[in-house]
């Protein structure tokens, strides 16, 4: 990687669908789910081989930054962009390419989530690099995942025809972007092929993705340009807050990608890949015994028991399943979420529930 090679971490989500193990003072990419690092941890792992820790952004939120700051040491505390409330994803791009054209205008930057789990590293490595090359043609870029089934949980990229050009890897124009789908959606898209999960990984010239937001967004590109023009003087802060507040939440997906010209998408199999999600996801990264159960954090005795996930956070605790299948277990001390596994996304309608009653202890 070039000078003007840059990654971006969006860092500030409060991973729901992991509760209640996530909560708001410790979310799901502040905790050692899968192993010994945290989530977060091992994003800036994987990328550290690509970049210094002085080209890696973060952009996450005050109560967060913190903790951060103590697992990974490294990155330069200048290098942390908080926002100042939640607006969203096309918000949090668009403030990290305010900050890099300030920086450095021929900037180009690779934007990834910080809760995803990519098993075979070495081809993500080349998929970067592969898809920075693309970017660097002044094309929107964005990794697609190989569909490993109709899965209704990701939304989906639709590929066009081949791009032309001498690209390390198979690169094609995106035809459109699919928002998650039904059941019988999901496997009309898998029986037509030409389909990806969105990863939601993508990469992009600091102008080229300032451009597009101009066109797309224009209340949100007006923001930005004062935000960058304030950056790193003393009103900074100031004008951040102030712009920031009137912003629209909005995702970069429905904000800015599915009506930009010139996208493209690498479609990528055999990367391992996994957004760790929700607890049900657990069982595609974890590895599970002879029955198909996975146990974390705890002493799990199994009688008669299949395709059960048990999490604790004690690892003496000793909990004991009997003639349970395909469920989810999960105690995190002060609450047991227990639930069939096909239901694991509905976690996230009980943290709206509590906190609609204002059970706050909970969250």
């Amino acid at each position: 990687m070039d000078e003007h090679s840059y990654a971006v971490i969006m860092a500030g989500g409060g991973g729901t669908r992991l509760w209640p193990v996530s909560r708001k003072d410790q979310p799901k990419q502040l905790l050692p789910l899968l192993g010994d690092e945290t989530l977060f941890q091992s994003t800036v792992n994987r990328l550290a081989d690509m970049f210094p820790s002085t080209r890696i952004l973060v952009v996450t939120v005050e109560e967060q930054m913190r903790e951060m700051r103590k697992q990974v040491p490294a990155i330069p505390e200048e290098n942390y962009l908080i926002e100042p409330s939640p607006r969203g994803t096309a918000s949090v791009v668009g403030f990290a390419a305010a900050v890099l054209k300030k920086r450095d205008p021929e900037a180009t930057m690779a934007v990834l989530p910080s809760d995803h789990f990519i098993r075979n590293q070495d081809l993500f490595h080349y998929l970067l690099r592969a898809a920075f090359d693309v970017a660097r043609q002044n094309y929107l870029v964005t990794l697609g995942i190989a569909p490993r089934s109709p899965s209704i949980a990701y939304g989906y990229i639709q590929q066009g025809e081949h791009l032309d050009g001498e690209f390390k890897y198979p690169v094609y124009k995106v035809k459109g972007f699919k928002e998650k789908p039904d059941e019988k959606m999901a496997q009309e898209f898998m029986r037509t092929g030409g389909y990806s999960w969105n990863s939601g990984i993508f990469v992009w010239r600091v102008s080229a993705i300032l451009s597009e937001i101009e066109k797309q967004m224009p209340m949100l590109s007006s923001a930005l340009s004062e935000i960058s023009l304030a950056w790193e003087t003393p009103k900074q802060n100031e004008v951040l807050r102030t712009h920031w507040r009137g912003l629209k939440p909005e995702t970069i997906d429905y904000g800015v990608m599915e009506r930009a010209e010139n996208v493209a998408i690498l479609p990528a199999s055999g990367l391992g890949w996994n957004d760790v999600g929700s607890w049900d996801t657990l069982f595609d990264v974890l590895f599970p015994d002879m029955a198909g159960n996975v146990s974390v954090n705890a002493q799990h005795l199994a009688l008669e028991t299949n395709n059960t996930l048990v999490y604790g956070t004690n690892s003496e605790r000793l909990i004991v399943t009997i003639g349970l299948d395909d469920t989810v277990v999960v105690d995190s001390g002060d609450v047991l979420l227990i639930c069939k596994s096909d239901q694991a996304q509905r976690v996230r309608d009980v943290v709206e529930h509590l906190k609609k009653h204002r059970q706050e202890k909970y969250l």
